[in-house]
């Protein structure tokens, strides 16, 4: 017995930030594999710098945190059917985010750099002609819903994230752009690998879980697909929890 939904993305031009591993690196293949014609961001200087397949795909760097590096990459795209705001990370630069200048950088990094690439890319949604409209994706977090206290600022970031995502999606409505988001709760990524070191934590977790496990870079991939289709055309400003039902708890 089966039960799968199967994607075609012919001749969508989509980009997805932070495409070079985990959600956004799994997301990024299942669009290429769909047909897709796919840019990705990372942080690094070129595709060669990473182990991971970045093959049949266009690759550009990002720094989020960098206005200039921002605008250069908004500024060779003239139209675009599908954004994904994947990029993002807890304790960047090693800072800790109790500390207001941890606190301030994950902000940066994880709600405003997102929030001016998007703006930045509103001529190129908005030029797009994909069934449904144009889509942009955010991916939120579920420590935007819940106290995280190890990543304060992320977590503020990401509820952030929520909030202009439903003020995007009022505001762009009549331009023929979707914006929606996806919050995945603990999702087994190279981000959460050292969750596993303390098993405290992992245990606390779990215990949140109704399903018992922690999720998987596909089972948050293929929601955000599911956002970008033209099934989804009538779907703008939702939130869609992908995380085991931990919110329920």
């Amino acid at each position: 017995m089966t039960a799968r939904v199967s994607f075609d993305f012919t001749g969508t031009r989509a980009l997805v930030t932070g495409a070079t591993s985990g959600i956004g690196h799994t997301l990024a293949l299942l669009l290429r594999d769909a047909g897709a014609e796919v840019t990705v961001t990372g942080t690094r200087p070129g595709a060669a710098d990473y182990e991971t397949d970045l093959a049949g795909m266009t690759y550009q760097r990002l720094a989020l945190a960098d206005p200039d590096s921002v605008a250069a990459l908004a500024a060779h795209i003239e139209a675009l059917d599908v954004l994904v705001n994947n990029a993002g990370a807890n304790f960047p630069g090693g800072l800790d985010e109790s500390h207001p200048d941890g606190f301030d950088a994950s902000v940066v990094l994880n709600l405003a750099g997102p929030y001016r690439l998007t703006v930045a890319l509103h001529h190129a949604l908005k030029a797009s002609s994909a069934p449904g409209g144009a889509s942009v994706v955010n991916l939120a977090s579920m420590s935007a819903l819940r106290a995280v206290t190890l990543v304060p600022g992320y977590s503020a970031a990401k509820a952030g994230i929520i909030n202009i995502t439903r003020n995007l999606a009022v505001k762009w409505a009549h331009d023929g752009i979707r914006v929606n988001a996806v919050a995945p709760g603990v999702i087994e990524t190279p981000m959460t690998v050292p969750m596993k070191a303390v098993p405290a934590i992992v245990e606390s977790e779990l215990a949140h879980i109704p399903l018992s496990r922690f999720g998987t870079a596909a089972e948050v991939a293929s929601a955000v697909a599911f956002l970008c289709t033209e099934q989804s055309s009538y779907i703008s400003g939702a939130v869609l929890v992908v995380d085991g039902a931990s919110d329920c708890v």
